[in-house]
């Protein structure tokens, strides 16, 4: 009985430190995201009936996202998403969920509640398995995560109607003024603004 309670509490220690390096690797991945100047990347995002390609700069929850179809910026309150074949302008205070459909890095604040981890290694590669302990929008997340920059490589995210994978290539560090993050109506003059806050 007692070598039965030994290994018990063994495997509890395992299982208690693998969770612990699944959330080291998130909070070395998040803390390359984050940096202070900002990171700039190319992505594909595909999931229902998503199917886009474009690039993203972000400087901590501020984010600028460019596809063919649309460009949208976030000042970390504030989204403004302008649709190129409208001519239009929509703006609104997101939502958790709406912000990580369009800014993958968004994980960076999201993991740290409400969410237990598991990890396996994929290759040269981390993946992160996030699920829901509560009530969420995304109920449950993979990332994968470089074993050598930290940087996050791929997202794939549950929601309610399926899953969306965003893949991440040319990562690099930038230095990123505020600026890039706001709509500016002195660029598109002839854009109509449509407010949905």
């Amino acid at each position: 009985m007692e070598r039965l309670r030994i290994v018990m509490v063994m495997l509890l220690v395992a299982v208690a430190s693998y969770g612990q390096t699944a959330k080291q690797v998130l909070d070395k991945a998040a803390a390359v995201v984050s940096n202070k100047s900002g990171v700039t990347a190319a992505f594909t995002i595909k999931g229902d009936n998503m199917n886009a390609s474009g690039t993203i700069a972000v400087k901590g929850r501020k984010f600028q996202a460019t596809t063919p179809q649309a460009i949208v910026w976030f000042d970390g309150k504030t989204q403004w998403t302008y649709m190129k074949k409208n001519d239009e302008v929509n703006v609104v205070n997101p939502t958790e969920a709406e912000l990580a459909a369009i800014n993958p890095y968004s994980f960076i604040y999201m993991y740290k509640n409400g969410y237990s981890y598991t990890m396996a290694k994929k290759g040269g590669n981390y993946e992160v398995h996030l699920k829901a302990t509560g009530k969420r929008n995304i109920s449950e997340m993979y990332i994968t995560v470089s074993q050598k920059s930290y940087a996050p490589l791929q997202f794939r995210m549950k929601q309610q109607k399926g899953w969306t994978t965003i893949d991440i290539r040319n990562f690099k560090n930038a230095s990123l003024a505020d600026g890039t993050f706001r709509f500016n109506s002195k660029d598109f003059p002839s854009a109509e603004i449509i407010d949905l806050r």
